[in-house]
């Protein structure tokens, strides 16, 4: 039995939830239905999302694709992804216009005002040639297409991730000099350790700050030797997820953490598909809240979205699956929904780090690009996520046909 499953059980003698489509059960053992807490009146809204990879075949589709050679086992072009992909759902008319693959996003984010915006950006940012030998994948988008995230008003750009050096440290280097040249803040890999373990400080004006921490797992497939070091560029990657490293990163936040700031978490670990939430995840972002003063873990790696889990009115997002991918007409795994991606928009009060309320939009990667899905699909996500989250007390309800709601104990 999963050990989140046993403490729940534990804590409430209740033997099992099965799935919270239907509310009455939460009536029944709580007397009122599960609702979020009320904003107060200066709450930060964040978005969060998964994998952004804009590389590759994306690349390709873009006002300056870059080299499309590949150095994969089964596959030497870039633009065979593009063809793919046209097989699949029909021919794209390309290149397209920078804010393209964001697609019915846009709207979204108008719609919601979030203060911040922070992805987890898969792919390198450069020409380089130099790839790194011994991985089979191979990321990048060119410099010239940097328009493609300041089209959606993006702000952190989380680095701490298996693709990042995709293409060696000139690679790196070019990533992080066209992010910074285009006022676009970055966490998780930098041009030594200082720099990969530092904070991006967001700041919101008349409210607070956001800080975001990004770490990249070897169980992610971050190689050893992508480690940053005190004289090498790399990622910040732990060596584990211990009580130690917990220690290190709250020595870093408690050296910089004013009042009303929100610490944000981001990880990316575990591998592409499946539900599991392995215990060791779950402890660790756990002890994060509890020693760290983390107020929200956002979790990405997995290929589709998995459970989230609110902890002491802290929110844990363990997978929050790929948000922009070129995967269209690869076969295999479909029984996952990759393609069906989610919105996250967590609210949070930020005089105690509490989540208030979380709003999630489903939508479909289609044609390289971000389309509102159909109502079935709707309803497919929101079981999976309801029946996931339902080891962890929550439930996942439809609101007007398109968004999705976190509603906890």
């Amino acid at each position: 039995m999963n050990r989140g499953r046993r403490n729940f059980i534990a804590r409430t003698g209740i033997v099992g939830l099965g799935l919270l489509a239907a509310r009455e059960p939460f009536r029944q053992l709580y007397g009122k239905e599960v609702a979020p807490m009320e904003p107060s009146p200066n709450s930060i809204r964040l978005f969060l999302c998964g994998d952004v990879m804009t590389g590759r075949g994306i690349d390709q589709i873009l006002p300056h694709p870059g080299d499309p050679r590949l150095y994969e086992p089964y596959l030497k072009n870039a633009k065979a992804y593009v063809k793919l992909g046209e097989q699949l759902y029909g021919p794209i008319s390309h290149p397209v216009g920078f804010s393209y693959v964001w697609g019915d996003a846009l709207a979204e984010f108008e719609r919601a005002r979030p203060d911040v915006r922070v992805i987890n950006l898969e792919t390198a940012i450069t020409a380089s040639n130099d790839y790194w030998r011994d991985k089979d994948i191979h990321y990048r988008m060119h410099p010239a297409n940097i328009a493609c995230l300041t089209a959606a008003r993006i702000d952190c750009c989380v680095l701490a991730n298996n693709h990042v050096l995709d293409w060696g440290y000139r690679g790196l280097a070019d990533t992080l000099d066209t992010l910074e040249q285009s006022s676009l803040k970055t966490a998780g890999a930098g041009r030594n350790r200082r720099e990969a373990e530092a904070a991006a400080i967001l700041d919101i004006a008349g409210q607070g700050r956001v800080l975001v921490f990004g770490f990249g797992c070897g169980s992610s497939g971050i190689p050893p030797e992508w480690a940053a070091a005190d004289d090498k560029p790399g990622v910040n990657r732990p060596p584990d997820l211990s009580s130690e490293t917990v220690r290190r990163l709250a020595d870093r936040i408690r050296r910089i953490k004013q009042e009303r700031d929100i610490v944000v978490a981001s990880i990316h670990w575990g591998g592409n598909w499946g539900y599991a939430i392995p215990d060791e995840q779950r402890g660790f972002a756990h002890a994060l809240i509890d020693d760290a003063g983390v107020d929200v873990v956002h979790g990405h790696s997995s290929h589709h979205p998995k459970a989230l889990e609110v902890y002491r009115d802290k929110l844990i997002l363990y997978g929050c699956g790929d948000f922009i991918n070129d995967y269209e007409g690869i076969e295999g795994y479909e029984s996952f929904r990759g393609d069906l991606a989610l919105m996250y928009f967590p609210t949070v009060n930020p005089a105690d780090g509490k989540l208030s309320s979380l709003e999630m939009i489903p939508l479909q990667i289609k044609r390289f690009r971000l389309n509102r899905p159909s109502e079935a699909d709707v309803h497919w996500i929101r079981d999976r996520l309801d029946r996931e989250n339902s080891q962890f007390g929550g439930a996942v309800e439809a609101l007007d046909g398109r968004r999705l709601v976190l509603r906890w104990r």
